[in-house]
């Protein structure tokens, strides 16, 4: 029998996790964490609950990585700390990895594996194929699993998109030819299953980022996701285009350019980058800041901003505050409170309700239905956040079973 078993990620924002099993081997898709919701005083974040593979330990024989956004590998460590397995994942995936387990001091006692786009994995009954997929991050990938019973589609988190700025478009033709191959079963992102159409395209999002920061008298300061190399490579080539200089200020982005500019995913003219310490060498309308905090984490150097606490950068009247990211459910309050604050110095600030600055990596119901055409499958099984009520049992209490006689 073939056991899907969701451990998390099921009906909620975050904490994806999945066990596959079939016989005496089982692997993980995916070990993200979720970020905590207000009324969960003193956690610091939230991570699926991993008994079953505690107690099946010897039985698990690696974990595939989709791609690198927090509710998809922010678990890893704690899973790695029980149950030492190899990791399976894509290049700049496994990048952002390396450096999250050297700060749990788990790297050298971790066996990574890099696996590209139509190339195979076999662990042992399962053959795992790894898809390209456009999302808001490079090198994601969904997966066609070949199983005694038949395959089985994983998306991923994805979009239909036809333009993108890092090329990574979604494999529509390898998902059709594993639809006339024959699908049990497709697990597929319905993040979006409410909106209707399509996804907006990245060059609406540059035009828009191009338009603010032309009227733009001084600094520019963009908060945005620091894995979004694509939005990252926008904001550049827009710095190029106006004579400005580009700084990175914010240790998780300042981790994610460094990794995408060794994959080559990431140009930026050396020339064009100065140091913080060197920002009052410069005038203001000569600057474009890029840096975290768009989801008002308290920390993170916008917020400092904000609150005129941070040492190298005060609010001048005259910046632009470009917040190019969603506003992820839970986080609508701090990121307010940031809003009111940067207004409060004068600010200029811009953010997804009153400007097209943002486009989910998500696909919206148009691109869904595509997905499920192109692959056809027997049985249909949304795996990921939506306020539509998909499932009646506790996510981690579900397992879909397909004996093997289907």
């Amino acid at each position: 029998m073939l056991k899907l078993i969701p451990l998390g990620g099921l009906g909620e924002i975050g904490l994806n996790m999945m066990a596959v099993e079939y016989g005496d081997t089982i692997f993980v898709i995916d070990a993200g964490l979720m970020f905590p919701e207000d009324y969960m005083l003193g956690v610091d974040y939230v991570i699926p609950d991993m008994d079953y593979l505690r107690q099946n330990r010897s039985r698990v024989s690696g974990v595939i990585l989709t791609h690198a956004h927090e509710d998809h590998i922010g678990a890893l460590p704690f899973l790695l700390r029980d149950i030492n397995v190899p990791v399976f994942g894509t290049p700049f995936t496994l990048g952002v990895v390396r450096h999250k387990l050297e700060e749990h001091d788990l790297l050298a006692s971790t066996a990574m594996h890099e696996v590209l786009p139509r190339e195979h994995l076999k662990i042992g009954p399962f053959d795992i194929e790894f898809i390209r997929v456009n999302h808001s991050i490079v090198d994601g990938v969904g997966l066609a699993i070949r199983t005694p019973v038949g395959m089985v589609i994983h998306t991923g988190d994805f979009k239909m998109s036809h333009t993108t700025m890092d090329g990574m478009l979604t494999d529509v033709n390898r998902f059709a030819q594993c639809g006339e191959e024959g699908v049990l079963a497709l697990l597929s992102d319905s993040t979006n299953v409410e909106k209707d159409g399509h996804t907006i395209s990245s060059q609406e999002i540059g035009a828009e980022l191009a338009r603010i920061t032309e009227a733009a008298k001084g600094r520019i300061i963009v908060a945005l996701f620091a894995s979004n190399i694509a939005r990252i490579q926008q904001i550049v080539n827009i710095a190029r285009t106006r004579g400005r200089k580009i700084i990175f200020n914010g240790r998780s982005i300042e981790v994610s350019v460094s990794i995408a500019r060794k994959l080559g995913y990431l140009e930026i003219p050396e020339s064009m980058e100065i140091d913080i310490d060197d920002l009052n060498s410069y005038l203001d309308d000569e600057i474009i800041m890029i840096t975290t905090g768009s989801q008002g984490e308290p920390m993170s150097a916008l917020s400092r901003m904000a609150a005129g606490t941070h040492k190298q950068i005060k609010i001048h009247p005259d910046d632009t505050v470009i917040l190019s990211s969603k506003f992820i459910p839970g986080n609508e309050k701090a990121i307010g409170n940031i809003i009111n604050n940067l207004y409060r110095q004068g600010a200029d600030v811009v953010y997804e309700k009153i400007s097209k600055i943002h486009v989910s990596g998500h696909a919206f119901r148009e691109e869904l239905r595509m997905m499920i055409n192109l692959t056809k499958p027997r049985f249909s099984c949304p795996y990921t956040a939506s306020t539509v009520t998909w499932c009646c049992t506790p996510a981690w209490r579900r397992t879909w079973a397909f004996p093997g006689e289907t």
